[in-house]
């Protein structure tokens, strides 16, 4: 009989199996499951020693009904669709993974950075529609000397950064987290928002969505952008507003953008910004590699096994809670 149980709670979304591997030789129960709202997921996660989450909510309402629970893990960097300070509060801990996809996020950042401004989209459904035009995608303009913005500046953006530097843009970011050793570290300029705003050529977001970053680009912010510059997104969907981008699209006041994510997802087929031929979009992929979801696995199946070994796991999100959890009666190493 197993000793342990382990629940998937988002296994349509990220199909568990190198974990599963990792947990089932420590004969721990792996239950894959499909969790689509907060009663779906305390039925599923009620009797489970470890929760391995992607997107479903791990909020107070749940946390304090999955009593045994020991750890939630979750898959990837952000951790805005769980409560750490609630679970810090009943004693469990959370991990993640924030070393995961830097290079995949970045890559898909400069993938939309030069195909928007190189007007790849509307050069493509022009040759598809029997134009061969190139006066209608005037003006285009270099990279040596533009200006990139980027909105945070942690590992991901910092990768941005190396790989713009490569095309000859001047980089300048936005951070009030971080000191100006940071920046000055990687050769990029601190500037304030409202800088950043109004000079940038191409702005790059990656911050992390929080109470204050949601809706942090709206009309405001898209109308101090110059005309000519672009808008790119592969951070948070909320942290721009669709409503108030798609109107700077379409009345002029930005030139274009690149979303790899966006504010609802999947985004409804009645979207106003699916509409617009200046806009690059992908679907919420900029992690995907095989690579590095095969490396995530592994970071997430080790960590559950590190836990029920009674060790702290790796990449531990809430490490104030060890006294409560240690209250709870269990022993780490």
């Amino acid at each position: 009989m197993p000793e342990f149980k382990a629940v998937a709670t988002d296994n349509n979304r990220f199909p568990i199996n190198v974990e599963a591997e990792i947990l089932e030789e420590m004969n721990v129960e792996v239950v894959r499951a499909v969790c689509k709202n907060d009663e779906e997921v305390v039925e599923a996660c009620r009797d489970a020693d470890v929760v391995l989450n992607v997107a479903a909510q791990m909020q107070r309402p749940v946390l304090e009904k999955i009593e045994k629970c020991r750890v939630i893990i979750r898959y990837g960097v952000g951790l805005d669709n769980v409560d750490v300070a609630a679970a810090t509060d009943c004693g469990i801990l959370i991990a993640h993974v924030p070393d995961f996809c830097w290079d995949e996020v970045a890559d898909t950042a400069m993938t939309h950075i030069l195909a928007v401004t190189r007007k790849i989209v509307k050069t493509t459904n022009d040759i598809k529609a029997g134009i061969w035009d190139k006066n209608r995608q005037k003006p285009i303009h270099k990279f040596k000397g533009s200006r990139l913005g980027l909105v945070s500046f942690g590992n991901i953006a910092r990768e941005v950064a190396k790989r713009a530097k490569a095309f000859g843009f001047e980089v300048v970011a936005y951070d009030p987290y971080l000191t100006d050793s940071v920046f000055r570290a990687h050769e990029v300029a601190c500037v304030d928002f409202d800088e950043l705003l109004t000079t940038s050529d191409v702005i790059s977001a990656h911050a992390p969505l929080t109470p204050e970053t949601k809706g942090l680009f709206g009309e405001a912010q898209f109308k101090k952008m110059k005309k000519t510059a672009y808008f790119v997104n592969t951070g948070r969907g909320p942290v721009a507003q669709n409503a108030a981008l798609y109107k700077a699209l379409k009345e002029g006041w930005i030139a274009g953008a690149g979303l790899d994510v966006m504010e609802v997802e999947p985004a409804p087929k009645d979207e106003p910004l699916l509409t617009l031929d200046n806009v690059t979009l992908t679907p919420h992929f900029a992690s995907y590699t095989e690579e590095a979801y095969h490396e995530l696995q592994l970071k997430v199946g080790r960590q559950a096994a590190q836990v029920l070994r009674g060790e702290w796991p790796t990449y531990f999100a809430n490490p104030e809670v060890k006294e409560a959890y240690l209250a709870r009666g269990f022993t780490m190493k």
